[in-house]
C-alpha cells in the first residue's frame, strides 16, 4: 500500500527548516557579578561558594544533571580557599563527563562598549590559562547574557580564541521584537570587515526572555522555577530559609507546573529556526543551594518526559555546548551579519544605556592606566629575565607583583565594573585593587632599574599617580630621571615632571644637554612643570639627569600672559581680534572677544577649518513621579543641552618648545571660581628630532567639577565641515563603526550616543578632525560639523530600586581626561591617529630616583641604560603582547591531558622559559595605499635583543590551541555552502610570519639556553 504522499514528505525528507519534535534544553546556571551591589567578598560569603560547593555535590548525586559555570574569578577563589580534595576529584569528573562545563572561561564577563582590545583579551587570557592549566579544557563557546549591547570586537576575539558559537542578549528592545518575529535571532556573524568569513562566528541572540527563567507562575503569587529563593546578604540564614523561595514540586501542583514550562518553551519555539529551545534555568545569584533546585527539577522534567505525546515535547539537562551541538547538525544555511554592531542599547522609548559609557570616569581613567601599567611592566620584565638570568631580583615573587595587577585589570572589564554601573563600595574594591597592583609593578619595575645600573644606596620613588610626584626638594643627590618607552617603536615626545625650582637643566647619560622647558604649573602654586623632550627605541628605556642650575645650559623658560576674563555673552562680532598660536603643523587662532578658540590652519595644505568649543550640560530629571531618569547607566536628557559658562579667562604660557593655552570657563563674568578648564597644549620640535606625531597633534587636558546635582557635562567641539552628521567611533580600540544620526519619536539625544574608548572622528570630503581619549567616553553629532564627548556626570534619583542598592551617581569628584586632536586631509591622519592613538594610551613610564653615591662604572651605566638592542616592528603592526605568563603546562595538548589525568600536574616554579608574544595589525584592507598590506616579519631578527630564538609556536588567542590543531566549526551560510571545518592563519615558517590586515597572531616563543 502507497504510504499517503505526505507522510512521505515528513517522514523521509530532510527537514530543512530543522522542525521536528521540540527539545528544550534546560541549561541550568548562575549569573554571578564580579562586584556590582556587593563586593567579591561579600558575594564570596554570602552565596558564591556555596553554588560551587552545592552544585558539585548535587551533579553526582544524578548523572542526568548538568550545570555551565561562567565567571573565573569566583570560581579560581572558591577553588583555592574552599574546594576540599573530594570536590576538586569531582570537578574533573564531571568535567570529563561533560555535565559541567565552563563557557567563555575568562575571569568575568566582560563588557563590550567600553572596554579596550587588550583588556578583554587579558582578561580572557588570565581564565583560559588557569582552565587549560587546572582541567587541560578549553572553553568554546560564549555565554554574553548581560553586557549592555554587543560590539563587533567580541565575536572576532572569540573566532580567534577557538569559540564555536557567540551568545548575546542585550540589543535594542525594537530590533530585537523585529527580529523574533522573523526568526533571525540565530546568524553568522563576521564581526571584522578585513578577517570577514576566516573569523566568522555563528552567533544566537536571546529572546524577550533573556537569561532568567521566566517566574511568573499562574498557579502561585511566588516567582516559579527558583526553589532556593534569594540569595541573602550579608549572612546565609542560619535555617537555610531565603526569601521568594517557590512552591516545591508535588503532586497536586506538578500538572500547573509542567502547563507553565510547556508554554513558554513553544513560546519561544516560534522565535527560532530550530526545533531545538534554548531554556535558560536561572538568574543572578541562583544555585547557592542546588539541592533543592535539582531535586524539584527533577520530577518535573521526568513527568514532562513521561507525557511528551500529550506536551508534544522533550526536555532534557544540557549544557550551552549540547545546545549548540544539536543545532550545528541540523545542517541549515544561516544568514551572515556584517561588521556592524548593537550599540548603543536601549530597553524602552526612554531607557537608553548611554550613560555608563561615561559614568565614573575616573575610575574609567585608573582602570586604562593600571592597563597600560601593566603592558609596560610585563616587556620590562620579559627582556630583563631574558638578559639578566642570574639577577639579583627573586622571579618568582615579581611574577606575582605583575600577576596581582593582572588580575585587578582583568576584574575591572566586568560588565559592572569600568561601566560604572556598580555601588560606591565595589567601585572603591576596583580602585583598591587596581591601585594595589599598580604599586607592585612600579616597585618591581623600579628594583629592574636599581639591579641593572647597579645602584646600592639609593632609591627610585615613583607614584601611580604622575602630576602628583615629581622631584623633592634639591640636596646634595643626584636626582634622576628613568622613562621606558613601552611602544615597539622609536617615540619623541615630552614628559612633563614636577620640580621646585624654575632654573633647571638637564642632562642624558652621556652628559650632553638635553631640550627641557619650565613653567608655572596650572594645578599648583608651588611647584613648577619641567618638560623634558625624549628620544627613546622600541621597549627601551633612559636616564636623564635633573640638576638646580642657573648656568648658560638651563631649560628654556616658559613665559605667562594673562588676558581679561571676557564676557562670552556680549562679544563684539565685529571688531574681531585673533590671537595666533603657532607650530610647525598648525595655526591655531583664538578670538580675543571670548577667549575661545576660532579656528585651526593645517599648514601644509593651508586649509583652514572653523572650530570652536564648549562646555554645555544636560540637566536631566531625578523625579520618577516627573518623568524618564538618568542614572549609572541610562541617559535620558529633558531638553537640549545649555552653554554654562558666561565669561573666559584666557592665559598664554609660550616657551621655545611648547605653547600652553589655558582656558578657564566661569558661570558668570564676577565668579570666583571655575568649573571648566581646558589646558591647550602645542609642540615646537627642535632641529634634528622626529617631530612627526608630535608636531600634528593638539594636545587637551580638561578639569571638570565638581557639577551640581543631575547634571552631565560635555565638550561641543563645532566645526564648518560639512559632515552630513556622520560620526565614526572606534570599537574597542580595534576598529571603526560609522554612525550616522538616527532620528527617533522618543530620546532621540541619549539614542545618538556611542561609546568612544579610544577614537571618534568627523570629516568632509576633503578634512577630518579625530579625537583620541585615554579612557571611555560617551560620545555624539548633535548638529552638522559637530562632535561632543561626555566627560562627566553627577546624578541622584529616587528610584526605589536604585536607592536600595546605592546605585545612584552622586559624584562629586573633579575628573581629568585628556583628549588629542589632529586635523588634517584624510590620508594623513590615517597614517596618523593609529600610532598616535597607541601613543597616547601608552605613555612612558617615569620614575624618579636619587643615588647617593655614583655608581663605580660610568661606562657601565651608559651601556644598561640606553638598551643596545631595541625592539622594532614596523608602523601598521602593533607589539600586542610581550610577558611571561608563567603557566605551567604542555603545550602538547596531549601531553596535558594525559598529565592532568594521572594527577600529575606539574607542581613547583613557574616556567619562566615560555615567551608569550602577540602582533597585531593595525590596518584594515584597503584603508591606506601602503600601511594596509601585509607585513612580514622574522621573528628571530625581531627578537635578537632577548637572545636567539629557538622555537616559535602558532597559538590561538588565549594560547591554549596550537593553531594547526584548531579546527572550529564551519557553519552553513549562502556564501559557504559547505558545512565543516575552518581553519584560522597560514602557520608561521622558520620563525618567517606574514601578518594580513587586522590579524592578531599569537605565539610562544623560546630562546636558546632555556
Amino acid at each position: 500500500m502507497r504510504p499517503p504522499l505526505l507522510l512521505l514528505l515528513l517522514g523521509l525528507l530532510p527537514r530543512a527548516d530543522g522542525r521536528g519534535e521540540l527539545r528544550a534544553f534546560v541549561v541550568a546556571h548562575s549569573h554571578m557579578d564580579v562586584g556590582w551591589v556587593y563586593t567579591v567578598q561579600e558575594s564570596m560569603h554570602a552565596y558564591a561558594a556555596n553554588v560551587y560547593t552545592s552544585v558539585v555535590e548535587e551533579l553526582m548525586k544524578g548523572k542526568q544533571r548538568k550545570f555551565i559555570a561562567v565567571e573565573q574569578e569566583f570560581f579560581r577563589l572558591w577553588w583555592d580557599a574552599v574546594a576540599t580534595d573530594t570536590h576538586k576529584q569531582q570537578v574533573h569528573q564531571l568535567l570529563q563527563e561533560g555535565r559541567l562545563e565552563f563557557v567563555i572561561g575568562g575571569q568575568v564577563m566582560h563588557d563590550e562598549a567600553v572596554t579596550l582590545i587588550d583588556d578583554q583579551i587579558l582578561q580572557l587570557t588570565e581564565g583560559h590559562g588557569f582552565l587549560y592549566e587546572t582541567f587541560a579544557i578549553r572553553p568554546q563557546f560564549s555565554w554574553h547574557v548581560d553586557p549592555f549591547g554587543a560590539s563587533a570586537t567580541t565575536p572576532t576575539l572569540f573566532a580567534l580564541a577557538g569559540f564555536n558559537a557567540h551568545l548575546i542578549s542585550r540589543i535594542d528592545y525594537d530590533l530585537k521584537a523585529d527580529m523574533q518575529k522573523n526568526k533571525k535571532l540565530q546568524f553568522v556573524w563576521q564581526g571584522s570587515p578585513s578577517l570577514s568569513e576566516r573569523q566568522e562566528i555563528f552567533t544566537h541572540v536571546m529572546d524577550q526572555y533573556s537569561y532568567c527563567t521566566p517566574s511568573h507562575i499562574p498557579f502561585s503569587n511566588r516567582s516559579g522555577f527558583y526553589w532556593n529563593g534569594i540569595a541573602a546578604f550579608p549572612d546565609p540564614p542560619k535555617d537555610g530559609v531565603y526569601p521568594n523561595m517557590s512552591l516545591p514540586v508535588t503532586n497536586t501542583n506538578i500538572h500547573l507546573y509542567a502547563q507553565t514550562m510547556v508554554a513558554n518553551i513553544k513560546e519561544r519555539a516560534a522565535w527560532f529556526q530550530t526545533s531545538d529551545v534554548l531554556w535558560p534555568w536561572g538568574c543572578d545569584k541562583q544555585f547557592f543551594n542546588a539541592s533543592v533546585q535539582y531535586s524539584n527539577m527533577d520530577l518535573l522534567l521526568d513527568y514532562i518526559n513521561k507525557h511528551s505525546d500529550q506536551f508534544g515535547l522533550t526536555v532534557q539537562y544540557a549544557t550551552v555546548g549540547d545546545y549548540f551541538q544539536a543545532v550545528y547538525s541540523r545542517n541549515l544555511t544561516w544568514e551572515i551579519r556584517d561588521s556592524q554592531d548593537f550599540l548603543p542599547y536601549s530597553t524602552e522609548p526612554f531607557q537608553t544605556w548611554t550613560g555608563f559609557y561615561t559614568s565614573r570616569s575616573t575610575l574609567k581613567g585608573i582602570a586604562r592606566r593600571a592597563s597600560s601599567l601593566l603592558y609596560a611592566g610585563e616587556s620590562f620584565f620579559t627582556q630583563y629575565v631574558r638578559k639578566h638570568p642570574a639577577s639579583s631580583i627573586c622571579k618568582c615573587r615579581a611574577l606575582k607583583q605583575l600577576q596581582s595587577l593582572r588580575w585587578a585589570v582583568s576584574e575591572v572589564q566586568h560588565h559592572d565594573g569600568i561601566t560604572g554601573t556598580e555601588s560606591p563600595k565595589v567601585k572603591d574594591m576596583y580602585v583598591n585593587n587596581l591601585m594595589y597592583g599598580m604599586f607592585n609593578v612600579k616597585k618591581l619595575m623600579a628594583s629592574i632599574i636599581f639591579d641593572m645600573i647597579n645602584a646600592k644606596n639609593g632609591e627610585v620613588y615613583s607614584s601611580v599617580y604622575n602630576n602628583n610626584s615629581g622631584i623633592p626638594g634639591v640636596t646634595d643627590v643626584d636626582q634622576y630621571v628613568v622613562v621606558y618607552n613601552p611602544l615597539s617603536w622609536n617615540i619623541t615626545t615630552f614628559i612633563k615632571v614636577s620640580v621646585s625650582h624654575l632654573a633647571m637643566s638637564v642632562y642624558d647619560e652621556l652628559g650632553h644637554s638635553v631640550p627641557a622647558q619650565v613653567q608655572s604649573s596650572a594645578e599648583s602654586h608651588s611647584t613648577y612643570d619641567l618638560y623634558i623632550l625624549v628620544e627613546i627605541s622600541g621597549l627601551s628605556y633612559r636616564k636623564y639627569n635633573v640638576k638646580p642650575l642657573n648656568g648658560k645650559q638651563s631649560a628654556f623658560i616658559g613665559r605667562s600672559v594673562k588676558y581679561k576674563r571676557k564676557d562670552v555673552t556680549r562679544a563684539d562680532q565685529h571688531s574681531r581680534q585673533l590671537l595666533p598660536v603657532v607650530n610647525d603643523c598648525y595655526q591655531v587662532l583664538f578670538d580675543q572677544n571670548t577667549n575661545l578658540m576660532h579656528s585651526i590652519t593645517e599648514r601644509e595644505t593651508n586649509q583652514t577649518v572653523q572650530l570652536t568649543q564648549e562646555f554645555l550640560e544636560y540637566h536631566v530629571n531625578g523625579d520618577v513621579m516627573e518623568g524618564p531618569i538618568s542614572d549609572n547607566y541610562l541617559f535620558a536628557p529633558n531638553a537640549s543641552a545649555i552653554p554654562v559658562s558666561k565669561a573666559v579667562g584666557l592665559e598664554v604660557v609660550s616657551g621655545n618648545l611648547m605653547t600652553e593655552i589655558r582656558q578657564y570657563f566661569y558661570s558668570n563674568v564676577t565668579s570666583q571660581d571655575y568649573i571648566y578648564a581646558v589646558y591647550t597644549r602645542m609642540y615646537m620640535v627642535p632641529e634634528g628630532y622626529d617631530g612627526k606625531l608630535l608636531c600634528h597633534r593638539i594636545e587637551q587636558e580638561y578639569s571638570v567639577g565638581p557639577l551640581e546635582l543631575n547634571r552631565e557635562a560635555v565638550l561641543r567641539t563645532s566645526t564648518n565641515l560639512n559632515t552630513r552628521q556622520l560620526l565614526y567611533t572606534d570599537s574597542n580600540g580595534y576598529q571603526i563603526q560609522k554612525r550616522p544620526f538616527k532620528a527617533y519619536v522618543n530620546n532621540t539625544v541619549a539614542r545618538n550616543y556611542y561609546p568612544m574608548v579610544q577614537t571618534a572622528y568627523i570629516e568632509d570630503d576633503t578634512t577630518r578632525l579625530m579625537l583620541l581619549a585615554e579612557r571611555a567616553h560617551g560620545v555624539s553629532s548633535q548638529g552638522n560639523g559637530q562632535v561632543e564627548v561626555m566627560l562627566h556626570r553627577r546624578l541622584w534619583n529616587n528610584l526605589q530600586w536604585d536607592l536600595n542598592y546605592n546605585l545612584t551617581l552622586n559624584d562629586s569628584s573633579v575628573v581629568r581626561p585628556v583628549i588629542w586632536l589632529i586635523l588634517g586631509a584624510k590620508a594623513v591622519t590615517n597614517i596618523l591617529y593609529r600610532t598616535s592613538g597607541l601613543a597616547l594610551e601608552h605613555r612612558p613610564v617615569v620614575m624618579f630616583g636619587a643615588l647617593s653615591d655614583k655608581p663605580k662604572l660610568p661606562g657601565q651605566l651608559q651601556q644598561n641604560s640606553v638598551h643596545s638592542s631595541p625592539v622594532t616592528v614596523p608602523p601598521n603592526l602593533h607589539l600586542q603582547t610581550l610577558s611571561i605568563p608563567g603557566w605551567k603546562y604542555s603545550s602538547n595538548h596531549a601531553e596535558q591531558v594525559h598529565s592532568i589525568r594521572r594527577g600529575k600536574q606539574k607542581q613547583g616554579d613557574a616556567d619562566f622559559t615560555r615567551i608569550l608574544l602577540r602582533i597585531r595589525h593595525l590596518y584594515e584592507v584597503g584603508e591606506d595605499p601602503v600601511l594596509s598590506r601585509p607585513v612580514t616579519v622574522n621573528l628571530k631578527s625581531l627578537l635578537k635583543g632577548l637572545g636567539s630564538v629557538m622555537v616559535v609556536e602558532e597559538r590561538s588567542l588565549t594560547g591554549t590551541w596550537d593553531v594547526n590543531t584548531l579546527k572550529r566549526w564551519k557553519w552553513k551560510t549562502a556564501q559557504y555552502p559547505s558545512k565543516g571545518f575552518s581553519n584560522g592563519t597560514d602557520t608561521s615558517e622558520n620563525c618567517i610570519v606574514t601578518v594580513h590586515p587586522k590579524e592578531i597572531r599569537t605565539f610562544f616563543v623560546y630562546f636558546q639556553g632555556q
